[in-house]
Protein backbone atom coordinates (compact mmCIF):
# COMPACT_ATOMS: atom_id res chain seq x y z
CA UNK A 1 0.00 0.00 0.00
CA UNK A 2 1.82 3.61 -0.75
CA UNK A 3 2.55 5.78 1.47
CA UNK A 4 1.68 9.77 1.57
CA UNK A 5 3.36 12.27 3.35
CA UNK A 6 3.19 12.43 6.64
CA UNK A 7 0.09 15.25 7.66
CA UNK A 8 -1.29 15.41 4.00
CA UNK A 9 -4.77 15.61 2.77
CA UNK A 10 -4.09 12.83 1.14
CA UNK A 11 -3.10 10.85 4.24
CA UNK A 12 -5.79 12.12 6.27
CA UNK A 13 -8.74 10.90 3.69
CA UNK A 14 -7.51 7.69 3.24
CA UNK A 15 -8.44 7.09 6.72
CA UNK A 16 -11.85 8.67 5.91
CA UNK A 17 -11.71 5.81 3.10
CA UNK A 18 -10.94 3.04 5.41
CA UNK A 19 -13.89 3.87 7.21
CA UNK A 20 -16.31 4.34 4.09
CA UNK A 21 -15.17 0.68 2.85
CA UNK A 22 -15.01 -1.11 5.70
CA UNK A 23 -18.53 -2.81 5.52
CA UNK A 24 -17.67 -3.63 2.16
CA UNK A 25 -19.11 -0.89 0.24
CA UNK A 26 -19.33 3.32 0.64
CA UNK A 27 -23.22 4.18 0.54
CA UNK A 28 -24.42 7.56 -1.10
CA UNK A 29 -25.46 8.69 2.77
CA UNK A 30 -22.14 8.52 3.95
CA UNK A 31 -20.76 10.66 0.92
CA UNK A 32 -23.79 12.90 1.29
CA UNK A 33 -22.90 13.87 4.90
CA UNK A 34 -19.05 14.09 4.17
CA UNK A 35 -20.43 16.31 1.73
CA UNK A 36 -22.75 18.36 3.73
CA UNK A 37 -19.87 18.56 6.40
CA UNK A 38 -17.12 20.03 3.64
CA UNK A 39 -14.89 17.18 4.07
CA UNK A 40 -13.07 17.77 1.32
CA UNK A 41 -11.91 21.64 2.35
CA UNK A 42 -11.55 20.47 5.68
CA UNK A 43 -8.91 18.22 4.91
CA UNK A 44 -7.63 20.32 2.26
CA UNK A 45 -8.36 18.01 -0.33
CA UNK A 46 -9.69 19.47 -3.92
CA UNK A 47 -12.91 19.14 -4.87
CA UNK A 48 -14.28 15.63 -5.96
CA UNK A 49 -11.09 13.82 -4.88
CA UNK A 50 -12.39 11.82 -1.92
CA UNK A 51 -14.18 9.28 -3.97
CA UNK A 52 -10.87 8.84 -6.27
CA UNK A 53 -8.96 8.22 -2.71
CA UNK A 54 -11.83 5.62 -2.00
CA UNK A 55 -11.22 4.24 -5.68
CA UNK A 56 -7.45 4.01 -5.10
CA UNK A 57 -7.84 2.38 -1.89
CA UNK A 58 -10.10 -0.36 -2.70
CA UNK A 59 -7.87 -1.15 -5.64
CA UNK A 60 -4.95 -1.34 -3.71
CA UNK A 61 -6.62 -3.63 -1.30
CA UNK A 62 -8.24 -5.65 -4.45
CA UNK A 63 -5.11 -5.78 -6.08
CA UNK A 64 -3.07 -7.84 -3.29
CA UNK A 65 -5.60 -9.75 -2.96
CA UNK A 66 -8.47 -9.03 -0.58
CA UNK A 67 -12.17 -10.04 -1.66
CA UNK A 68 -14.67 -7.46 -2.49
CA UNK A 69 -16.67 -8.04 0.55
CA UNK A 70 -14.18 -8.22 3.24
CA UNK A 71 -11.52 -5.58 1.50
CA UNK A 72 -11.02 -4.30 5.43
CA UNK A 73 -9.96 -7.98 6.46
CA UNK A 74 -6.60 -7.75 5.12
CA UNK A 75 -5.77 -4.61 6.65
CA UNK A 76 -3.79 -6.11 10.10
CA UNK A 77 -3.14 -3.88 13.10
CA UNK A 78 0.58 -3.24 12.30
CA UNK A 79 -0.64 -1.86 8.81
CA UNK A 80 -3.20 0.21 10.18
CA UNK A 81 -0.66 1.30 12.92
CA UNK A 82 1.62 2.65 10.15
CA UNK A 83 -1.65 4.41 8.42
CA UNK A 84 -2.65 5.86 12.02
CA UNK A 85 1.19 7.51 12.30
CA UNK A 86 0.94 9.42 8.99
CA UNK A 87 -1.29 11.55 10.97
CA UNK A 88 0.77 13.04 13.84
CA UNK A 89 -0.99 16.39 13.55
CA UNK A 90 -3.54 16.48 16.73
CA UNK A 91 -5.65 18.88 15.05
CA UNK A 92 -5.61 17.19 11.93
CA UNK A 93 -6.33 13.80 13.95
CA UNK A 94 -9.30 15.58 15.81
CA UNK A 95 -10.77 16.48 12.12
CA UNK A 96 -10.38 12.96 10.95
CA UNK A 97 -11.67 11.56 13.55
CA UNK A 98 -14.70 13.51 13.41
CA UNK A 99 -15.31 13.26 9.89
CA UNK A 100 -15.30 9.48 10.48
CA UNK A 101 -17.88 9.86 13.30
CA UNK A 102 -20.18 11.43 11.14
CA UNK A 103 -19.67 9.10 7.81
CA UNK A 104 -20.12 5.57 9.57
CA UNK A 105 -22.85 7.32 11.51
CA UNK A 106 -24.69 8.36 8.46
CA UNK A 107 -26.33 4.98 7.90
CA UNK A 108 -27.23 4.77 11.40
CA UNK A 109 -25.61 1.40 11.54
CA UNK A 110 -21.91 0.87 12.91
CA UNK A 111 -20.18 -2.37 10.96
CA UNK A 112 -17.79 -4.26 12.80
CA UNK A 113 -14.93 -2.49 10.15
CA UNK A 114 -15.81 0.85 10.87
CA UNK A 115 -16.02 0.35 14.54
CA UNK A 116 -12.70 -1.22 14.63
CA UNK A 117 -11.48 1.93 12.37
CA UNK A 118 -12.72 4.44 14.84
CA UNK A 119 -11.24 2.34 17.74
CA UNK A 120 -7.89 2.15 16.30
CA UNK A 121 -8.28 6.03 15.75
CA UNK A 122 -8.50 6.54 19.14
CA UNK A 123 -6.34 4.52 20.41
CA UNK A 124 -3.32 5.12 17.95
CA UNK A 125 -4.24 9.09 18.57
CA UNK A 126 -5.46 8.83 21.98
CA UNK A 127 -8.81 10.90 21.38
CA UNK A 128 -12.43 10.57 22.52
CA UNK A 129 -14.93 10.68 19.96
CA UNK A 130 -12.61 13.97 18.06
CA UNK A 131 -11.96 15.68 21.18
CA UNK A 132 -8.50 15.49 23.24
CA UNK A 133 -9.34 13.57 26.64
CA UNK A 134 -9.68 15.79 29.34
CA UNK A 135 -7.27 15.15 32.33
CA UNK A 136 -10.32 13.78 34.31
CA UNK A 137 -11.22 11.48 31.34
CA UNK A 138 -8.22 10.26 31.21
CA UNK A 139 -8.27 9.46 35.24
CA UNK A 140 -11.56 7.73 35.35
CA UNK A 141 -10.11 5.37 32.46
CA UNK A 142 -7.48 4.61 34.39
CA UNK A 143 -9.09 3.96 37.50
CA UNK A 144 -11.66 1.81 36.41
Amino acid sequence: MRSYPRNSPEAAARIVALVLISDGQACSSEFDILRQLGAERELGLDPQILPHIVYTLREELLAGGYQAGSLISGIDDSTLARLMAEISDAALQRKVLRLCLAAARADGHLADGETWILNSARQHWKLVDGEEPSATKVARRLVG
